[in-house]
């Protein structure tokens, strides 16, 4: 078997057989197809894509590639839930203790953010003690008694995604759909899951902008579960302005202790109740959408959710009084807030900006070795169809470095988030489409 040869044969559009994908990603992984050739063949697959099959044997090849999780050891259905990546996306730390303390398994393996996402491993160690890495043994066993457990990713899972990742970035083939959708989804079943949900982005503040590419993308991995037997149901949502009021670390961590009481943004609770419902129906606790939203609200008015985060804090060492006091939490030193220079409604805050506001001030990551600030981040004080006045606070910065060019750059671009007009504008949708097996259902609920 020849490497030119199949790239050749992708780039005249043919089909790749289950051995001819294994060979190209074992022997990519291993140093023994250069980096040249393998980027002429993401390039052909750029242009030529791939079907529903080759796509799923690339992602096993990926999988199988490094560590691979048997979670048989833990006792249920479990369901996994991975977003595509978003500004204020707080929900893993809202949706772990609450589909836990409906008595589903929730085994979390996360990361860490970069640029202008966050990452939910980040967030947790904004809780003093909390530790993010534990053995196999003691992970399952903590499963098993409590319920959930969120931990960092190891570094051997999908070591050829890794490398093959590293090359798209520089090869302008990132925006590949078979690529991604293997990408996401050679993790997810390396991480052991029996069954998956995606929420998938969509919007200005995405990685998908376009509402037809995050329907592509949400197709393609759920046909890529339903071909390697792991039951997978996608929900597009938007991104178009960040999800919830807060952006950073420990602020996430308030504000995910708030929505787990029913006090936190609306639109972070109901993203959380779409998600955790589909978890639920994939685990077969549940016959129906409806029933399985009653019981998460039912979980939250009870305060049951909000024990089991305890729970989870307490079982990964962290300090639980900041549950009741989250002013323990990480807190800088500085904050100043920005006021609008308009009257009128507001008619969009571009997330990624917002994102790099947060990032500029300490909260996030410009490149894989950059520390963070735990403590730094935004508060938004409005929301798209909010009205505002001139003077009225658009949002909080939080942050300690208190270098005056950097605080004013911050003020600068978080004002330039930010669009308005002299009526009314209704608030955005927030959940567009559910994808499954059997198609696409537009969301009406």
């Amino acid at each position: 078997m020849r490497t030119v040869d199949l790239i050749q044969k992708k780039r005249d559009g043919g089909e790749l057989s289950s051995a001819e994908i294994r060979y190209l990603i074992h022997d990519y992984s291993n140093g023994n197809i250069p980096d040249y050739q393998m980027s002429a063949f993401t390039m052909a697959v750029y242009f030529q894509g791939m079907n529903a099959r080759e796509t799923a044997e690339l992602t096993m090849a990926m999988a199988e590639s490094g560590d691979q999780f048997d979670l048989s050891p833990i006792v249920g259905i479990k369901v996994d839930k991975h977003s595509t990546g978003g500004v204020g996306d707080t929900t893993t730390l809202v949706l772990a203790p609450l589909v836990a303390a409906a008595g589903v398994p929730v085994v979390k393996m996360s990361g860490r953010g970069l640029g202008h996402t966050g990452g939910t491993i980040d967030k947790l160690e904004a809780i003093e003690g909390f530790r993010v890495e534990l053995d196999q043994q003691t992970f399952f066993e903590q499963v098993n008694r409590c319920g959930v457990g969120v931990i960092s990713q190891t570094g051997n899972i999908t070591p050829a995604d890794k490398k093959l990742y590293a090359l798209r970035d520089v090869t302008a083939t990132v925006e590949s759909i078979p690529l991604i959708a293997s990408s996401i989804m050679s993790k997810k079943i390396a991480a052991g899951a029996d069954a998956i949900v995606l929420d998938v982005k969509t919007g200005a503040g995405a990685f998908m902008k376009t509402m037809d590419d995050s329907i592509e993308l949400a197709r393609a991995m759920v046909a890529i579960g339903t071909q390697v037997g792991r039951e997978t149901i996608a929900i597009i949502s938007s991104m178009d302005q960040p999800l919830g009021f807060a952006i950073g670390n420990s602020l996430e961590v308030k504000e995910a202790i708030d929505t787990l009481r029913g006090q936190g943004p609306d639109d972070l609770k109901e993203l959380c109740l779409v998600l955790g419902s589909y978890m639920l129906l994939l685990s077969k606790k549940v016959n129906s959408y409806q029933a399985a939203r009653e019981q998460l609200i039912q979980l939250i008015d009870n305060g049951q959710a909000l024990h089991k985060f305890k729970q989870l804090v307490e079982a990964q060492h962290g300090r639980t009084d900041i549950i009741e006091q989250p002013e323990l939490l990480p807190c800088a030193t500085h904050c100043v807030i920005v006021s609008s220079d308009h009257n009128g409604w507001i008619t969009s805050i571009e997330a990624e900006v917002i994102g790099r506001v947060a990032m500029m001030l300490g909260a996030g990551r410009e490149t894989k070795d950059s520390t963070i600030d735990l403590s730094a981040g935004v508060v938004l004080k409005k929301k798209v169809g909010d009205p505002v006045t001139v003077g009225e606070a658009l949002l909080e910065l939080h942050y300690n470095d208190n270098h005056s060019s950097k605080r004013e750059a911050a003020i600068h671009q978080a004002k330039s988030a930010f669009s308005f007009e002299d009526v009314l504008v209704d608030s955005p949708q927030l959940i567009y489409a559910v994808i499954t097996k059997d198609g696409v259902t537009q969301w009406n609920q």
